[in-house]
């Protein structure tokens, strides 16, 4: 495919090869055509598993959470930079254009929630959707896998964690608003371009820049605890607008906010090189180059801490501005801390909380 010919609605341009797999599939044009006109937009495909467990415990000490569980692999979204791409090699897709096209369910995540939190040996913690693939992608709107899981969370008042990057959740404010008034929730909204052309080419099938920028005002008018994530920052695309969304997200309601840098681990790199190519040609170099800045030669970093924030004169200047933004716009920021309290094991047919 040339760098003219974009495939619209999705993020990745192409399907690398998945590293697992000892054989691929390729088309070679007999009279050397550089273009690939057999690779169209493809339509998602849902794929259905019955995983004996959903909580995940989360072994990487630098995300900021304990426990995940992830109603959806893949994601519609679309997101060129997200580091989940690779774990969809592990299903025998590819990291490109499979992560955002074949979707694999897991149907029974509220029922599995449930036999987790009641189990004898359970400690009371805060459970964050989307820890790693958004649980209000697109599907969501058809499936409502996500708000059974709510339902859960709130039938035995368990705190709960929403990380997106779409306004799904306005459609169930009953259940958030529920959960709020026990301080059981909190809603982290990704936000990483004011620019409007920007978001729809770094993540095409996420929610417009004004619709999260109202999500923010609605929530806040719901009681419901919201913050930001400026996330990923890519310099030389939108490390300059950390001021700007910050303050913009606080002017709505939002209280907190973090970031982190762009890696990009894997076979995301040559996904990710792809894109940046097809639709930024002319600063290609400046980008590739201030991302390999960023972890001491490289575009990935895998060390705790570090990978995150990056190192070096890139990531002193990134981790200034938002430090700046951060103290002058959200007072250095409200950290929310959920109710662990509430839980009452046998949901809502027990008359009395103990």
């Amino acid at each position: 495919m040339s760098t003219d010919q974009k495939i619209k609605g999705r993020g990745a341009q192409h399907k690398p090869d998945n590293r697992f797999l000892k054989q691929s599939i390729s088309w070679e044009e007999k009279d050397g055509i550089d273009e690939f006109v057999h690779l169209d937009a493809p339509k998602t495909e849902i794929f259905y598993e019955s995983p004996k467990e959903v909580v995940n415990k989360v072994k990487s000490p630098d995300v900021g959470m304990e426990y995940s569980l992830n109603p959806y692999q893949g994601c519609e979204h679309g997101c060129i930079y997200c580091y989940a791409r690779t774990t969809h090699e592990f299903w025998g897709f590819n990291s490109g254009l499979d992560f955002e096209s074949k979707i694999v369910v897991k149907k029974n995540a509220a029922a599995q929630l449930e036999r987790t939190i009641l189990k004898k040996s359970w400690k009371v913690k805060p459970i964050v959707l989307s820890g790693n693939t958004d649980c209000y992608q697109p599907l969501e709107k058809k499936l409502r896998i996500t708000r059974s899981l709510l339902k859960v969370f709130a039938d035995y008042r368990h705190p709960v964690g929403i990380i997106t990057k779409n306004v799904g959740f306005l459609d169930d404010l009953d259940l958030l608003e529920d959960l709020a008034s026990n301080n059981l929730v909190r809603v982290i909204l990704s936000i990483t371009s004011l620019d409007e052309e920007l978001r729809s080419k770094l993540e095409p099938r996420t929610a417009t820049v004004a619709r999260k920028l109202e999500a923010i005002e609605k929530l806040t008018e719901k009681g419901i605890p919201v913050s930001v994530m400026t996330a990923p920052i890519i310099p030389g695309l939108n490390h300059h607008e950390i001021p700007e969304i910050i303050k913009t997200a606080a002017e709505r309601g939002a209280t907190n906010a973090g970031y982190t840098v762009v890696r990009l681990n894997g076979t995301i790199a040559e996904v990710f090189q792809k894109w940046l190519k097809t639709h930024f040609s002319d600063r290609y170099d400046k980008v590739w180059n201030q991302i390999t800045h960023l972890h001491d030669g490289n575009v990935n970093d895998s060390n705790f801490g570090r990978r995150m924030r990056g190192a070096g004169q890139e990531a002193d200047m990134i981790k200034q501005l938002f430090d700046m933004a951060i103290k002058k716009y959200m007072n250095g920021g409200e950290k929310v801390v959920l109710n662990t309290k509430a839980f009452r094991r046998g949901g809502n047919y027990k008359l009395f909380n103990f």
